[in-house]
């Protein structure tokens, strides 16, 4: 069974700094384009980070550049999202996702919540 589980959410004040941890197991991940997405309460889940499982080749939103990272452990099979300077617009629910395109395979974790006051 395919299980990504995020954590490493909470509450931190505006200027800290959290890092997310996304651990995948239940199958090879060789192929696959590993992501942080994120969804605030109204809005529309959105893009945060992306990065490719072999290469590490990796794509941020223009929101998020310069203040996250994303990066992986192949050895410990765990996506994380390093994430300074928050700020109260950085809160909401952060998704780990997996895609593969060929054939179409895509899996979400269950969403961890950060919460940035002012």
């Amino acid at each position: 069974q395919v299980q990504l589980v995020e954590s490493g959410g909470g509450l931190v004040q505006a200027g800290g700094s959290l890092t997310l941890s996304c651990l995948a197991s239940g199958r090879s991940f060789s192929g696959y384009r590993m992501g942080w997405f994120r969804q605030a309460p109204g809005k529309e889940r959105e893009v945060v980070a992306l990065i490719t499982w072999e290469f590490g080749m990796t794509v941020y939103a223009d929101s998020v550049k310069d203040q996250f990272t994303i990066s992986r452990d192949s050895a410990k099979n765990t996506v994380y999202l390093q994430m300074n300077s928050l700020n109260p617009d950085d809160s909401a629910v952060y998704y780990c996702n997996a895609f593969k395109p060929r054939p179409q395979t895509e899996y979400w974790g269950q969403g961890t919540q950060v919460t940035v006051s002012s």
